[in-house]
């Protein structure tokens, strides 16, 4: 009788579990963060080496501070401000620290503009007197210290100014700053987007000059979008937004001598309809580097102007049959020599070239990609970098001696292996994840890799996923169109080979991505899982034209996007459909943005294929997108009109047959609407039957409330429904 109440008893536990570990996710969880990954909070390192700062919030007490904390203990060592402490202000939202670490520039009341841009009021904070001056009544953009900290320069309504901190000061720089006209010191929408930044102004070592970019857009079409808020009436916002083939800002170079108060322009030499990605000052305070790219953005030119006379020298040229990467990797060292990153050789490796541009030797070689350059230690003479050596899902992190010998794998485990070094080179904080592994950090060495301590993990998000099961995400490789593609997929927990399920493929696909990685689930794989959960098998597969597998299979897509990717998912979809566990009558696609191009494309071309598609905020004709990215990669639809037509979606309405929806954000800025209401009305008239839904005011994020929850319900509901 005794053992039977003890068999009853275990026999009731194991049912309990088996019941906790069937949990569904539902999602709602998804999306309220129920998942979210511990992350570590953005850190500085401080010039020291051994310590970095933190921005720290209370958000009960709505105050800031930025402390101090030790790299090998981890332990809180001092603040060097608290908010609570200020009687102007109650708190900040970020800070920036001068070189010489005595001021620190706070920002308030931020206000976003596009991707990166942004506006507010900025306070300059003395850390040994303990005083806040205020920099400006006015919200102003990319305010930045002078080398010596004793002056702030920066933009407002497109004109460039400088801040004297020690008299208070205000000089104007520029005066002929005009909305969607005539911007001085920060970028254009196209170069902000597509240039990845914002701040088209530069310091000097010494601090007596600056140097910017002008960017004169009057010849610029506008582009408008209705803003339909809660006013009686919609408003408009109105901004200069090259498409391809069409006008961009003319952009020029001006070198400015505080001194003098004087500016001058640069004349660079006999370029047409070019860009200026980069401008830097080398470490000579009387050299500027600037870069110049041709439109088609296969010829880049390294110049050096002279600062004494704004005389200009092209030092290096480089060429590629089809587009030059442009990076933030160019760094000077003490005799201006300097580092470059190239493809030239097929392959993403480091390079070092003297004050002169000759080259002097390339650092890394072989048949993988420098993925990250971290940054160069003159004492020890390492390169600091990561790379694909250990297969193109892997990243690890790596120091090479600047004349290319003793290579140092510092990083051990396989997954994703990033780095974020001291300024010193002492240290670097490891952030490693894989499929099994959620992100964890851990404090090195940088001189051998050896761990010192381990800061933080996602232990107990494991531990909160048990009560799911969770199937695991599966890396492997197929074969197709002749290459062996990089792929992962994800079956149902109670999974059975001799069972047909329908397949849900997500790709993104352009030039140079990756969505199969060896790495933790993102907020999307756990909508997999709830799919996987309903009966669903998902998979990704990395077609030609991704990254990280050499230049030659990144670039064969040129001139003609969506031949190629659309081909291999087809491909790939017709080989899955083989399998003896998928119904290869119900495979279904979806992607976002340039995978909504895709998806778009799939279900037209491969109508034979895939029966399903879903294509968020998608590109659907390259002539409406912007002349960077999309002449980069396709010239202009005047040189090249089939690369453009031939693979639009627009132009194949009519082999649409399986079940499409079509979704976009109304105040979408960057793939405006405008491509989804050209294939809605394209496919209406072809007499086309298919679902769409347009969410206003949000932007190619498509968020904000309760947006995100109710897109992914209505994606769950047509797949549920069609798939």
């Amino acid at each position: 009788m005794k053992f039977s109440k003890i068999l009853v008893g275990l026999l009731i536990a194991a049912t309990s579990t088996i019941y906790a570990q069937d949990k569904e996710i539902s999602l709602e969880e998804i999306y309220d963060g129920t998942f979210r990954q511990e992350y570590l909070q953005s850190l500085q390192s401080l010039d020291n080496g051994k310590e970095y700062v933190v921005l720290n919030r209370d958000r009960n007490a709505n105050t800031s501070s930025i402390d101090v904390y030790s790299y090998k203990s981890g332990e809180k060592v001092r603040s060097l401000l608290n908010s609570k402490d200020l009687s102007e202000i109650s708190g900040f939202q970020g800070f920036e620290l001068s070189e010489n670490e005595d001021k620190i520039l706070l920002s308030t009341n931020m206000e976003q503009i596009y991707r990166r841009s942004s506006r507010g009021i900025y306070y300059i904070y003395d850390v040994e007197d303990k005083t806040l001056t205020k920099l400006s009544d006015n919200k102003v953009q990319e305010p930045t210290f002078s080398p010596d900290a004793s002056k702030v320069a920066y933009v407002f309504e497109n004109n460039i100014y400088t801040y004297d901190i020690a008299s208070g000061e205000e000089t104007q720089v520029t005066t002929d700053g005009e909305k969607n006209k005539l911007i001085n010191g920060v970028t254009d929408w196209v170069y902000e987007e597509e240039f990845a930044f914002v701040r088209a102004f530069d310091w000097n070592k010494t601090g007596t000059h600056l140097a910017y970019l002008k960017f004169d857009e009057s010849a610029v079409p506008e582009f408008s979008m209705d803003m339909f808020g809660q006013d009686l009436y919609p408003s408009q916002q109105v901004f200069k937004y090259p498409k391809a083939g069409e006008a961009n800002s003319e952009v020029s170079l001006y070198t400015y001598e505080l001194a003098a108060e004087e500016s001058e322009k640069v004349e660079l030499g006999d370029y047409e309809d070019f860009y200026i990605p980069r401008i830097k000052w080398t470490q000579d305070p009387e050299i500027l580097s600037v870069q110049v790219l041709n439109r088609h953005q296969n010829d880049l030119d390294l110049i050096f102007v002279d600062a004494e006379d704004n005389e200009a020298e092209v030092v290096m040229n480089e060429t590629d049959e089809a587009y030059i990467d442009i990076t933030n990797n160019l760094t000077f060292l003490e005799d201006n020599s300097f580092i470059w990153t190239s493809e030239k050789d097929g392959w993403n490796h480091i390079y070092l070239y003297d004050e002169d541009g000759e080259l002097e030797n390339q650092v890394t070689e072989g048949n993988w990609e420098v993925t990250d350059y971290y940054g160069y230690d003159k004492d020890s003479k390492k390169i600091f970098y990561q790379s694909t050596e250990n297969g193109s899902v892997n990243r690890d992190v790596y120091s090479i001696k600047i004349n290319g010998k003793n290579k140092t794998r510092l990083t051990e485990k396989e997954g994703m292996n990033s780095a974020d070094f001291s300024a010193d080179y002492t240290y670097f904080i490891n952030s490693y994840t894989s499929t099994e592994t959620p992100y964890e950090f851990t404090l090195h060495n940088s001189k051998n890799g050896k761990l010192v301590r381990k800061i933080k993990d996602n232990s107990a998000l494991l531990e909160k996923e048990k009560a799911y099961n969770f199937a695991p995400k599966e890396l492997s490789t197929i074969e197709v169109n002749g290459n062996e593609l990089n792929m992962w997929m994800i079956k149902p927990n109670d999974f059975d080979e001799n069972k047909e399920y329908p397949l849900l493929m997500f790709q993104y696909s352009g030039p140079g991505s990756q969505e199969v990685s060896n790495s933790y689930f993102g907020t999307n794989d756990y909508w997999y899982q709830l799919l996987a959960n309903e009966g669903y098998i998902i998979a990704a597969v990395d077609g030609r034209g991704t990254g990280f597998k050499g230049a030659d299979f990144k670039k064969v897509t040129q001139n003609e996007l969506g031949k190629y990717e659309v081909e291999d998912q087809i491909a790939a979809a017709k080989k899955f459909g083989e399998m003896d566990y998928i119904d290869e009558n119900r495979i279904g696609i979806w992607g976002w943005s340039y995978g909504g191009f895709m998806s778009s494309n799939a279900i037209l071309k491969g109508n034979d294929t895939f029966s399903m598609a879903i294509a968020v905020a998608p590109v659907i004709s390259w002539r409406f997108y912007d002349t960077i990215y999309t002449e980069r990669y396709m010239t202009t639809p005047q040189e090249n009109p089939s690369g453009y037509d031939e693979n639009s979606p627009i132009n194949h309405v009519e082999k649409l047959k399986g079940d499409y929806l079509l979704i976009h954000g109304g105040g979408d800025d960057n793939v405006h609407l405008q491509n989804t209401m050209r294939m809605v009305e394209a496919l209406v008239q072809a007499n086309k039957q298919f679902d769409w839904a347009i969410y206003p005011d949000r932007n190619h994020g498509i968020y904000g409330g309760n947006t995100r929850l109710h897109l992914y319900t209505m994606m769950t509901d047509f797949i549920k429904e069609k798939l």
